[in-house]
């Protein structure tokens, strides 16, 4: 009874204004909490406390090692599962991307915003080392010695002369722009150099035009050492390194005329360059070309020669695109997006001829399900990065920049894909342990999207990741405790006799424990152990 009266004594010595602290301060911090929380899933996809809690907390508690030998053969079942998502998180070069002197800077200059992140553009820089050098170039005279005899000169390989070893190759390197185009002047002033001019033409040209010019004066260079290396590469593993090299320059070069030809409204010219560029060299896939093609083909409306490209490139044994789903799917709906109805549809059934349009937007879409709200305009554009994820945001953003365009054209291409495009995910299972026409789709794209998208784009993520408890558990902490905060502050004798009512009823259990525990012993001992 003497712990009931201490009890009673004290609820009855509280003040509202006691209440009132206590529960606004209560608000205050959850608030706190849930904002954190909210700003932490934002950024990183997952709850603070929730990661704290299976990394830290869970060891400590008892909880299972992922490393331990009861888990090796789910890990192992799940390796080859992982290995298609692994595959499929590769970044890759975009075949359209933009110029960055003539387009990417001038935004910068419009805009002050930066379209390129720094690892975008370390991609590139790795990129541009890998096609336009080789593993012999360090077998050229760069020591000390042919520093004192040739202090000056340039070095002859393959018959052309070339400029004193890694001056290139230092400009490739460089993180500022500046210092990468004065390399490339040096280079220039030593000598004809084709990857020097490319330099130039990628990020001091201001205008198409003036990148043109440049090119075409590094295909004069390109096309001379290309010669030179072809007639020597079967003389040794060094100068079959260097053909390889200069392969690889002269196909980006005519590429890139060809890129230039078709933004200075030259497209037959374009379509013929790119023709000839992979009948020249059909080995080199790696550049993909072929969805520069598809681009050209359909600003021509040439959609025969679009549907023998895909007939070619759509195969099973083919690495897949949103610019191969996606322009096969607008093949398709062409045929039957201007007279489609979903009104007359839901009352008549879909034809053979619109099952096939609606299949083909299933399977674009879920190769890639970010796609459609760029080319629906539900979400804001931004200029396509230099490198893409296939499946991913940055992919999605790339195909609808070029090919929007070509949708509107089409139409009711646009009303066909807004009305069915939301039925894929009835068709995909969830959560997405295996996917329908195509492999699960990859976990992996938000985290690698954010580093290819610049800070100011909201990236797309699919599946919509649900909110963690932690974060609704504490909005709905911070609203209870603000609500009675603000009774209390209203009613402070109504809340107060509440207040005693719900304390008084949670310590009755403990008051009936106490009370059968006097009951028992005797008070003689009772009484010497309330006076320790």
């Amino acid at each position: 009874m003497a712990l009931y009266f201490a009890v009673s004594m004290f609820l009855n010595t509280l003040t509202p204004k006691f209440y009132v602290a206590l529960t606004g301060t209560s608000s205050l911090i959850s608030g706190l909490i849930l904002i954190f929380e909210w700003w932490y899933f934002r950024k990183y996809g997952t709850s603070f406390i929730e990661q704290v809690s299976v990394s830290h907390l869970r060891p400590l508690l008892g909880g299972v090692d992922s490393n331990s030998p009861s888990n090796t053969n789910t890990t192992n079942g799940e390796t080859d599962s992982n290995r298609q998502s692994v595959s499929e998180c590769k970044v890759w070069r975009n075949p359209l991307n933009l110029f960055r002197g003539a387009e990417y800077n001038r935004y910068t200059w419009v805009t002050g915003r930066e379209p390129l992140t720094y690892y975008d553009m370390n991609l590139s820089a790795q990129d541009h080392q890998t096609f336009f050098t080789c593993d012999t170039d360090h077998l050229r005279p760069s020591d000390a010695k042919f520093q004192r005899n040739y202090p000056t000169k340039s070095v002859f390989v393959c018959g052309q002369p070339h400029p004193p070893p890694k001056v290139m190759q230092k400009a490739w390197r460089e993180r500022n722009p500046q210092a990468r185009i004065s390399a490339a002047h040096e280079a220039l002033e030593l000598n004809d150099f084709a990857t020097a001019y490319i330099l130039l033409a990628e990020e001091e040209a201001t205008t198409i035009v003036e990148a043109e010019k440049l090119f075409k004066q590094a295909l004069k260079a390109g096309e001379s050492c290309y010669r030179r290396s072809q007639q020597l590469q079967h003389h040794g593993t060094q100068y079959e390194a260097q053909h390889r090299r200069d392969t690889n320059v002269l196909v980006y070069i005519k590429r890139r005329l060809a890129m230039c030809a078709r933004k200075l409204g030259r497209t037959r010219e374009a379509v013929k360059m790119m023709r000839d560029l992979m009948k020249e060299f059909p080995l080199l896939s790696m550049f993909n070309i072929h969805e520069n093609l598809l681009e050209a083909l359909l600003e021509l409306q040439a959609y025969a020669d679009v549907q023998a490209v895909l007939a070619k490139y759509d195969d099973i044994s083919l690495p897949k695109s949103a610019t191969i789903c996606y322009t096969a799917a607008l093949l398709k709906a062409r045929a039957v997006s201007d007279k489609f109805s979903p009104e007359a549809a839901s009352r008549r059934g879909l034809s053979t001829a619109e099952m096939n349009a609606v299949e083909a937007i299933h399977r674009a879409v879920e190769f890639n399900p970010h796609v459609p709200k760029y080319l629906l305009e539900m979400k804001s554009l931004i200029l396509p990065p230099e490198h893409i994820l296939k499946r991913g945001d940055s992919e999605a953003i790339a195909y609808a920049f070029f090919h929007l365009q070509h949708w509107k054209r089409v139409e009711g291409a646009l009303n066909l894909l807004h009305c069915t495009w939301e039925g894929t995910f009835r068709m995909i299972p969830y959560p997405l342990e295996k996917g329908h026409l195509f492999y699960p789709y990859p976990i992996c794209t938000e985290t690698a999207d954010r580093e290819l998208l610049p800070s100011f784009h909201e990236v797309s993520v699919y599946p919509k990741k649900e909110l963690p408890f932690f974060i609704l558990f504490t909005a709905g902490l911070c609203s209870f405790t603000a609500m009675l905060a603000l009774l209390t502050h209203q009613f402070p004798e109504l809340m107060g006799v509440f207040a005693k009512a719900f304390l008084s009823t949670l310590f009755a259990p403990l008051n009936f424990v106490m009370e059968k525990v006097e009951s028992i012993l005797p008070s003689s001992l009772w009484h010497q152990l309330t006076r320790i």
